[in-house]
């Protein structure tokens, strides 16, 4: 029996054989009335499973390429057409869910007739890599970004792969500030999210406590955790400890500049720090109260939330989209603060590749979704923010139901903050999380973290420079 060949880029690999087959049928190498390879050759030659193959064969029958005569095989019908620009534009696992790209795309495709938009799924353990190869390779017109991804192209890359889009005034500035350079928006800012507290409503009533208010504390936050959680039923609260989208808030909360001297040493505030840091190591100190175990798994601390196991998450707009369908009553809060009120900010938009062939065709389509008709239909049909000013703070019906403080964002502007406002890159932040590791568990105290880190952040430096 064929074993089945399991790959996280499976989708890339199914779109370059419909690449591959459709080069072919266009050539005549398969001409029409000819029959393509078997099922089990094509898995071979693509390094595919079944499934995939499948998939990826019922594109070309959806294209009008070949006709599957059961028990035959797959037969040539049509060559494609020379009017159709195809546009390969990369996504993450989440893009749909979180802007009804699908939607959108139906719009587009009826508005350019002769161009049609073919989704890759980049896998996320590999994104920044995965997307420059295939961009400098040609085999990705486009694609989805965050700002922290964006931050990992040296400028070099920037210039060489990132074709530079049009202006958009009527953004929200801090969307458009963090991807320009030397003038040009290199991306087209889409949609955003500040991290916020999301908390079940009912836990709250069953409790008899007040729902949490702006201007409240992460002790406040420990403390209410404690009077949520049930023994054997439910956790008080619950986020993605150790995510680059989450713990670095506590840093940005400290108040405190990681620039390094002249000298290129670095001088931590020991006391600013560790009362910053000491709250996640009080909170895995509860295990009744804060599920450690889930700690590092985003989707499952949603799904936990989802299933009433966890009262309050720390979490995004972005992942509100999976809450869409929830059976409870549940609204958001402002993030609590230690010293300084200062959130994480997290931005998503799209690049288009500067090489590209059909750059032209992916910059139309960079230019529709950030139209003020794709970012109103994000906004209505969404739980995510657009990046367009005058969308996100539309105010009619929307399609799904929202919590009642869906808007609280725009009283939260002034708290917004990007990783690099430390300013910290990825490398020093895995330096930093490697000692704040070796904190929680208790290995090390608060000062020999600090130095640790003062240490780590030096010879990062140095390594790098």
């Amino acid at each position: 029996m064929h074993k089945k060949v399991v790959r996280k880029n499976s989708q890339f690999r199914v779109d370059e054989m419909v690449n591959a087959l459709r080069r072919e049928i266009g050539t005549g190498e398969l001409g029409v009335g000819t029959h393509l390879p078997s099922e089990s050759d094509l898995e071979k030659r693509f390094k595919l499973g079944n499934n995939s193959v499948r998939k990826g064969l019922e594109q070309l029958v959806e294209e009008g390429l070949i006709q599957k005569i059961p028990r035959v095989g797959n037969r040539v019908i049509g060559v494609p057409s020379a009017e159709h620009t195809v546009i390969k534009l990369g996504i993450y696992n989440t893009t749909d869910r979180e802007t009804e790209l699908s939607g959108l795309l139906e719009t587009f495709h009826a508005r350019h007739p002769n161009i049609r938009v073919q989704t890759v799924m980049i896998p996320t353990n590999a994104y920044t890599g995965f997307i420059q190869q295939h961009m400098a390779e040609g085999s990705l017109d486009a694609a989805f970004i965050n700002n922290n991804t964006y931050r990992q192209f040296s400028g070099s890359m920037k210039t060489e792969l990132l074709e530079p889009l049009k202006s958009v005034p009527d953004y929200y500035p801090f969307t458009t500030e963090p991807f320009r350079m030397d003038g040009q928006l290199l991306v087209r800012p889409l949609i955003f999210s500040p991290l916020i507290l999301c908390y079940n409503r009912d836990h709250m009533r069953e409790q008899n406590i007040p729902e949490p208010a702006e201007g409240w504390t992460w002790d406040d936050l420990i403390g209410l955790a404690g009077k949520l959680s049930v023994e054997n039923e439910r956790f008080g609260f619950c986020f993605h400890l150790l995510s680059r989208n989450r713990w670095p808030v506590f840093l940005l909360q400290s108040g405190i500049d990681f620039t390094p001297d002249e000298q290129g040493l670095f001088h931590l505030p020991e006391d600013r720090l560790t009362e910053c840091l000491s709250v996640c190591r009080e909170l895995i100190g509860q295990p009744n109260v804060f599920p450690t175990m889930l700690s590092g798994l985003d989707g499952t601390t949603v799904e936990w939330f989802m299933d009433g196991k966890v009262s309050m998450i720390m979490t995004t707009y972005f992942a509100l989209n999976q809450l869409k369908r929830a059976g409870f009553a549940y609204d958001l809060a402002p993030l609590p603060t230690v010293r300084e009120n200062r959130n994480l900010l997290n931005i998503i938009g799209l690049i288009v590749n500067r090489k590209s062939r059909n750059k032209e065709a992916a910059a139309l389509l960079a230019d529709f979704l950030g139209s003020y008709e794709a970012q109103l239909a994000i906004r209505r049909q969404t739980l995510s923010i657009p990046a367009h000013r005058e969308a996100a703070e539309w105010q009619g019906e929307a399609a799904v139901p929202q919590p009642s403080h869906f808007r609280m964002f725009r009283e939260m502007i002034p708290s917004f903050r990007l990783i690099e406002h430390l300013p910290l890159d990825s490398r020093e932040l895995l330096a930093l999380q490697k000692e704040l590791e070796l904190y929680l568990t208790g290995l090390q105290d608060g000062t020999t973290m600090c130095r640790r880190m003062e240490q780590a952040l030096y010879e990062t430096n140095r390594i790098g420079s």
